[in-house]
């Protein structure tokens, strides 16, 4: 089983309503690269997704985050986070700032508030793509 979950490089489980991944999902599929986790119930990663050495991106998007995933942060080749239409107010500003292969980071449809938006900008180096204010849904 191994070797064939080491050849796996994107793996899709959108719209499955899955609550939780276990920690073994990253240690099983070592190799992954794209992982597409959109539209389930899920609040928070386990720590071991940031031992994905080779992950580049992760759609997050219409999930039940209130926080910034921190496992996501470990994870050194990630270019690219979705984490659209989820519950995220605050950004981890320094948490940002320390990934240094992070491309793009989608915030759209969250309710970030505005003074975060101010401090935010200058101080990422990818791009950060947020509701215009006063386009948030209601939570």
């Amino acid at each position: 089983m191994r070797s064939v979950a080491e050849g796996i490089h994107r793996i899709s489980l959108a719209n499955n309503e899955l609550r939780a991944l276990a920690g073994r999902f990253a240690t099983t599929f070592s190799q992954l690269r794209e992982l597409n986790l959109e539209g389930n119930l899920l609040h928070r990663l386990p720590e071991e997704l940031g031992s994905l050495l080779h992950l580049r991106a992760i759609n997050l998007a219409r999930n039940k985050f209130r926080r910034f995933p921190e496992p996501l942060a470990a994870a050194p080749a990630l270019e690219s986070i979705d984490l659209e239409g989820n519950e995220i107010a605050e950004v981890p500003v320094e948490v940002l700032a320390s990934m240094a292969s992070l491309r793009s980071l989608n915030l759209r449809a969250n309710p970030v508030c505005p003074d975060m938006r101010l401090l935010v900008r200058p101080l990422v180096p990818f791009e950060l793509l947020l509701s215009p204010e006063g386009d948030v849904p209601e939570a």
